[in-house]
């Protein structure tokens, strides 16, 4: 009974922590991770309120120890809570990316949405793994074979030597982060990005970054993995400069927004997304979106909207490899003086 006492204090303690700004700590374990899946009907690992911060441990896609050391990665250099979930950890799939997660937001509600301010991104591992393998990425009849490597990651420089004289600034960013999709989607797969955010893999996600998602079932039950220390639009061969992160973030939720498809915000521009397995469809759903944002957030009629997003906003590419291929329209704020 004493040590149930304890345990209770604790938790006690850290939730007022949290709720005085200090951030809830969730750590990847073999109880805390959703290997492949977003789903409706996952039991949450954490339970906080709209408001709360939460620091969150995820797992690269790098594999077990075994295939890492392997490769040339020093066992030292490995975090120690990567072997325990690739050792203990039974219910897999149907995707393969290791989400941690997910943490229910007490007042999230069907129809809500829900906001995940990235406050910070932290590189827990001084190397990143890059790969293509067989029938995979965006030219599979061009490489029909496989190949990985490993990067070292300079974390005080912030740069990782990709090659002898190739040296790439380091921008990390969660490739996924999602809520619950509906559930008449039922346990989903970890690959394929659709309104519930996930798999994005948009680049522009680094610390600063706000990502606005739809809430579809109550809690909201959000997780996020698939950890990159860098990208380029597009991921052709499928693979990031994958690598270990623990994010901060605080999530609130809007009672009097809504949305069907997800937004973000940077600093400096606002996002619309849209995703589909045809390009020409996910581009016209990311440049609606950025209309519908710009009527709807900044009075624009809707033809005005459509001309300033042609002649300021710029329309990219996400990536082309995860089943829903993605594009994102940037739209810079600072054409509005208001």
């Amino acid at each position: 009974m004493r040590l149930l006492a304890v345990a209770v204090l604790s938790l006690s303690i850290t939730v007022a922590a949290a709720a005085q700004g200090t951030p809830l700590v969730l750590n990847a374990t073999p109880t805390t991770v959703a290997w492949g899946y977003y789903w409706s009907k996952a039991k949450p690992v954490l339970t906080v309120h709209s408001g709360d911060i939460v620091r969150i441990q995820t797992l690269s896609t790098c594999g077990p120890n075994e295939r890492l050391e392997q490769e040339g990665v020093n066992a030292s250099d490995i975090p120690a809570y990567n072997q325990p979930i690739f050792d203990q950890v039974k219910d897999k799939g149907p995707g393969g990316h290791i989400l941690t997660g997910p943490v229910e937001i007490a007042e999230a509600e069907p129809g809500d949405v829900l906001e995940v301010q990235i406050l910070r991104i932290d590189i827990d591992a001084p190397f990143a793994c890059k790969g293509f393998s067989v029938g995979r990425g965006f030219l599979p009849n061009d490489f029909p074979y496989g190949r990985s490597k490993i990067i070292p990651l300079d974390r005080e420089k912030m740069i990782a030597h990709f090659g002898p004289g190739i040296d790439i600034p380091l921008h990390p960013f969660f490739g996924s982060m999602g809520d619950a999709p509906p559930p008449s989607a039922g346990r989903y797969d970890s690959a394929p990005p659709w309104m519930h955010a996930g798999n994005i893999d948009n680049k522009e996600m680094v610390a600063g970054t706000t990502l606005f998602i739809p809430v579809h079932v109550k809690g909201a039950l959000f997780e996020a993995g698939d950890g990159h220390a860098g990208q380029g639009n597009g991921e052709v061969d499928i693979t990031a400069m994958e690598t270990f992160l623990t994010g901060t973030f605080r999530f609130v939720v809007h009672k009097d927004q809504h949305l069907l498809w997800p937004r973000a915000e940077t600093p400096t521009s606002y996002i619309s997304m849209g995703f589909s397995p045809d390009l020409k469809t996910a581009t016209e759903m990311a440049v609606r979106n950025m209309i519908d944002f710009l009527v709807t957030e900044k009075h624009l009629s809707r033809d005005d909207a459509y001309m300033l997003t042609s002649v300021a906003a710029d329309v990219d590419i996400t990536q082309l490899v995860d089943g829903n291929v993605g594009v994102h329209v940037m739209c810079p704020k600072a054409i509005f003086k208001e």
